[in-house]
């Protein structure tokens, strides 16, 4: 570019630098005036004003350089901010064109007014301004789009993903709300047929006292069998309500584990033996003090000792409880009864299922107790079985429970 023209140029971009407010001002009445612009009404001056002196100045900057390269980093940077802001406020894509555009106008109007007062502005010094006015609003224009774009495809994934947790956090509830209406649907037919099964043999009772007055002993030890059998099943039901009702935290405190070893075996032997079965205990005298939950811990103990006798018929009970390393001691129960098949390791935990069709006392909560109280008690439960020849139940618990 010739030196005439350079400073032909410099001139207009000095004219531009001095009506800078002026030509700001025209721009926004233009935009306040235009019917197409909804959302400009919604605006303040300072608002609606934003970076256009910047990009003006920056216009201005490539004239009077006769380069728009320099400026171009300047010009994208406001032109992203003005995009971002214009998208925060509401406007469309066509509202955003339809403002830059009327800015070109305001733009091709001062090099108009410019060239009718300084003759010496040729018409080819008036091309070239052009040029760089519409090289400089079509890259702002591109800029701003681009910039709304990805503001508008950033909220599209924020509410795709927020839609996605949603859907997935429905879909765990439904799945949640199923398997509440069905355990308690396994709550029901549970219940009903021990229930049935209690009322049954409790009527045959009272039909044989009634029809053989010296039968009277019989009937009433099959009435008394048949009232602990339901009592079995009351406090299991019992037991397992307040447990998942339960939403305080673990109150700890700092016991011997032999006491509750002693307690568990005294309250447990006649249970065993009373079946013919053979008690065998052990427990590691290097065992002290812990901070536990003691009654909890009698739970699952009770429960695991419970079970192992209703679903062994011959043999033996073990009842252990041992050293596992510094941080860690093992309760373990083992039985020669009935064992848990492989296709039923992960059911017999769930809520009302029995580890065999045999009809034992229960709701078949025993085991879904044990595996909640070891969650709250920080225990890790393993167990292996054989069907026919037993199982082997083992819990890690902590020697101290974390204090929440």
């Amino acid at each position: 570019m010739s030196g005439k023209a350079g400073n032909a140029l410099q001139l207009f971009a000095a004219a531009l630098r001095e009506d800078r407010k002026d030509l700001t001002e025209r721009w926004m009445r233009a935009v306040f005036l235009d019917t197409e612009l909804d959302d400009a009404d919604r605006l303040t001056y300072e608002q609606l004003s934003d970076h256009i002196p910047n990009l003006l100045d920056e216009i201005c900057t490539a004239l009077e350089e006769q380069d728009l390269d320099p400026v171009e980093p300047a010009i994208e940077r406001n032109a992203r901010q003005h995009g971002k802001l214009r998208w925060r406020q509401g406007y469309r894509i066509d509202e955003l064109v339809r403002e830059l555009d009327l800015f070109r106008q305001v733009l091709f109007g001062a090099v108009v007014r410019f060239a009718d007062q300084y003759r010496s502005f040729t018409r080819r010094h008036e091309e070239i301004v052009r040029h760089f006015v519409d090289e400089a609003v079509s890259f702002v224009t591109l800029t701003s789009i681009r910039e709304v774009m990805t503001e508008r495809d950033r909220k599209i994934d924020e509410y795709t993903g927020r839609l996605e947790r949603a859907n997935h956090e429905l879909a765990l509830k439904q799945k949640l709300v199923g398997d509440l209406y069905e355990s308690r649907m396994q709550l029901t037919r549970s219940v009903v047929h021990d229930l049935r099964n209690f009322l049954n043999v409790f009527s045959m009772a009272l039909q044989l006292a009634a029809r053989a007055p010296a039968k009277l002993d019989t009937a009433l030890n099959l009435a008394g069998r048949q009232v602990a059998d339901m009592k079995v099943l009351v406090d299991e039901l019992v037991e397992y309500s307040v447990l998942v009702g339960d939403s305080a935290p673990v109150a700890l405190e700092s016991f011997d584990l032999r006491g509750l070893f002693d307690e568990l075996v005294t309250a447990c032997r006649p249970m065993i033996e009373a079946k013919g079965l053979r008690l065998v205990s052990r427990f590691d005298d290097t065992l002290g003090t812990i901070d536990s939950n003691r009654l909890k811990l009698k739970q699952v103990a009770l429960n695991l000792l419970t079970n192992a006798a209703k679903y062994t018929k011959a043999g033996e009970v073990e009842f252990a409880m041992t050293v596992h390393d510094d941080a860690r001691w093992l309760l373990r129960v083992v039985d020669t009864g009935v064992g848990i098949g492989d296709d039923d390791r992960e059911r017999v935990f769930r809520e009302f299922e029995r580890a065999t069709e045999e009809d034992v006392p229960g709701a078949g909560l025993g085991l879904a107790i044990v595996e909640e109280l070891c969650r709250v008690l920080g225990g890790e439960l393993h167990f292996t079985s054989r069907v026919g020849r037993g199982t082997t139940f083992e819990i890690l618990f902590p020697r101290q429970l974390p204090r929440v």
